[in-house]
Protein backbone atom coordinates (compact mmCIF):
# COMPACT_ATOMS: atom_id res chain seq x y z
CA UNK A 1 0.00 0.00 0.00
CA UNK A 2 1.25 3.37 -0.87
CA UNK A 3 1.66 5.62 1.74
CA UNK A 4 0.82 9.51 -0.17
CA UNK A 5 1.75 11.19 3.61
CA UNK A 6 4.85 13.69 3.59
CA UNK A 7 5.08 13.51 -0.66
CA UNK A 8 6.26 17.27 -1.64
CA UNK A 9 6.75 18.95 -4.51
CA UNK A 10 9.67 18.28 -5.99
CA UNK A 11 9.24 20.85 -8.84
CA UNK A 12 9.67 23.62 -6.32
CA UNK A 13 8.09 27.25 -6.99
CA UNK A 14 6.44 28.40 -9.81
CA UNK A 15 5.17 31.15 -11.76
CA UNK A 16 2.03 29.07 -11.84
CA UNK A 17 1.56 28.78 -8.08
CA UNK A 18 1.76 32.46 -7.85
CA UNK A 19 -0.48 35.16 -8.04
CA UNK A 20 0.01 39.15 -8.32
CA UNK A 21 -2.52 40.97 -6.50
CA UNK A 22 -3.31 44.60 -6.53
CA UNK A 23 -1.06 45.57 -4.13
CA UNK A 24 1.89 43.85 -5.79
CA UNK A 25 2.02 41.83 -2.91
CA UNK A 26 2.83 38.09 -4.13
CA UNK A 27 0.16 35.35 -2.42
CA UNK A 28 0.41 31.26 -3.59
CA UNK A 29 -2.45 29.89 -4.87
CA UNK A 30 -2.43 27.61 -2.07
CA UNK A 31 -2.97 30.77 0.21
CA UNK A 32 -5.62 31.46 -1.78
CA UNK A 33 -7.54 28.53 -1.98
CA UNK A 34 -9.92 28.15 1.23
CA UNK A 35 -9.67 24.86 2.62
CA UNK A 36 -12.31 22.59 2.59
CA UNK A 37 -14.42 21.34 5.84
CA UNK A 38 -13.59 17.72 6.73
CA UNK A 39 -16.98 16.28 7.47
CA UNK A 40 -20.40 17.59 6.79
CA UNK A 41 -23.00 16.07 10.13
CA UNK A 42 -25.83 15.34 10.28
CA UNK A 43 -27.35 16.23 13.68
CA UNK A 44 -30.58 13.70 14.88
CA UNK A 45 -31.68 14.13 18.13
CA UNK A 46 -28.92 14.24 20.56
CA UNK A 47 -26.77 12.47 17.98
CA UNK A 48 -24.13 14.37 15.43
CA UNK A 49 -23.24 11.55 12.46
CA UNK A 50 -19.88 12.09 10.49
CA UNK A 51 -20.24 12.13 6.76
CA UNK A 52 -17.57 12.23 3.98
CA UNK A 53 -17.34 9.99 0.97
CA UNK A 54 -14.06 8.45 0.09
CA UNK A 55 -12.76 7.22 -3.21
CA UNK A 56 -13.90 3.92 -2.08
CA UNK A 57 -17.04 4.39 -1.56
CA UNK A 58 -17.76 6.60 -4.26
CA UNK A 59 -16.58 3.93 -6.53
CA UNK A 60 -19.49 1.21 -4.94
CA UNK A 61 -21.85 4.27 -5.26
CA UNK A 62 -20.67 4.79 -8.85
CA UNK A 63 -20.80 1.19 -9.66
CA UNK A 64 -24.20 0.33 -8.51
CA UNK A 65 -26.05 3.39 -10.46
CA UNK A 66 -24.19 2.82 -12.69
CA UNK A 67 -23.45 6.88 -13.29
CA UNK A 68 -21.21 9.62 -12.07
CA UNK A 69 -22.55 11.13 -8.71
CA UNK A 70 -22.60 14.27 -10.10
CA UNK A 71 -25.31 13.01 -12.63
CA UNK A 72 -26.98 12.03 -9.82
CA UNK A 73 -27.93 15.57 -8.37
CA UNK A 74 -28.94 17.44 -11.70
CA UNK A 75 -32.44 16.77 -10.11
CA UNK A 76 -33.34 15.96 -6.31
CA UNK A 77 -32.62 12.02 -6.24
CA UNK A 78 -35.27 9.30 -5.25
CA UNK A 79 -34.96 8.91 -1.04
CA UNK A 80 -33.58 5.95 -1.33
CA UNK A 81 -30.74 7.08 -3.52
CA UNK A 82 -29.97 9.49 -1.25
CA UNK A 83 -30.10 7.75 2.00
CA UNK A 84 -27.66 5.01 0.40
CA UNK A 85 -25.70 7.62 -0.53
CA UNK A 86 -25.38 8.88 3.49
CA UNK A 87 -25.14 5.34 4.64
CA UNK A 88 -21.88 5.00 2.16
CA UNK A 89 -20.60 8.63 3.66
CA UNK A 90 -21.19 7.36 7.15
CA UNK A 91 -20.07 3.81 7.39
CA UNK A 92 -16.18 4.92 7.76
CA UNK A 93 -16.91 6.91 10.87
CA UNK A 94 -20.33 5.19 12.09
CA UNK A 95 -18.65 1.51 12.84
CA UNK A 96 -21.79 -1.29 11.27
CA UNK A 97 -24.09 1.34 10.31
CA UNK A 98 -26.37 -0.07 7.27
CA UNK A 99 -29.17 0.81 5.46
CA UNK A 100 -31.62 0.10 7.77
CA UNK A 101 -29.83 1.78 10.37
CA UNK A 102 -30.23 5.01 8.07
CA UNK A 103 -33.67 5.08 7.47
CA UNK A 104 -34.60 4.59 11.14
CA UNK A 105 -31.98 7.89 11.08
CA UNK A 106 -33.97 9.44 9.00
CA UNK A 107 -37.39 8.30 10.37
CA UNK A 108 -36.36 10.32 13.62
CA UNK A 109 -35.21 13.25 11.71
CA UNK A 110 -39.07 13.13 9.92
CA UNK A 111 -40.32 13.04 13.47
CA UNK A 112 -38.27 16.50 14.62
CA UNK A 113 -40.37 18.19 12.06
CA UNK A 114 -37.45 17.46 8.95
CA UNK A 115 -38.41 17.34 5.36
CA UNK A 116 -37.02 15.00 2.50
CA UNK A 117 -36.30 18.16 0.46
CA UNK A 118 -34.51 19.43 3.49
CA UNK A 119 -32.36 16.16 3.37
CA UNK A 120 -31.22 16.93 0.30
CA UNK A 121 -30.72 20.52 1.33
CA UNK A 122 -29.22 20.09 5.06
CA UNK A 123 -28.02 16.97 4.61
CA UNK A 124 -26.43 15.58 1.18
CA UNK A 125 -25.38 19.19 -0.54
CA UNK A 126 -23.09 19.69 2.16
CA UNK A 127 -22.07 16.49 1.92
CA UNK A 128 -21.42 16.69 -1.89
CA UNK A 129 -19.06 19.65 -0.87
CA UNK A 130 -17.18 17.96 1.89
CA UNK A 131 -16.45 14.96 -0.41
CA UNK A 132 -14.99 17.13 -3.17
CA UNK A 133 -17.65 17.05 -5.63
CA UNK A 134 -19.07 20.74 -5.66
CA UNK A 135 -17.13 23.78 -4.81
CA UNK A 136 -19.00 25.83 -1.89
CA UNK A 137 -19.56 28.21 -4.30
CA UNK A 138 -21.72 26.28 -6.84
CA UNK A 139 -23.28 24.46 -3.93
CA UNK A 140 -24.65 28.25 -2.68
CA UNK A 141 -26.31 28.75 -6.21
CA UNK A 142 -27.84 25.33 -6.13
CA UNK A 143 -29.30 25.83 -3.38
CA UNK A 144 -30.42 29.37 -4.02
CA UNK A 145 -32.00 27.90 -6.94
CA UNK A 146 -33.32 25.13 -4.75
CA UNK A 147 -35.04 27.77 -2.36
CA UNK A 148 -36.63 29.53 -5.17
CA UNK A 149 -38.66 26.83 -6.59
Amino acid sequence: MMNFEGIQDLGGASAQNEVQVPDEKVVSLEEQKKKRQPFAYWNVGSRSFKMKLKASGIGRLENKYRQNLMNMLDDMPPLSVMLTIIQEAMSPWEHGVDYQDVQKIYDAWIEEGNSQLELFQKVLIPLMVVSGFLPEKMAANLMEDIENI
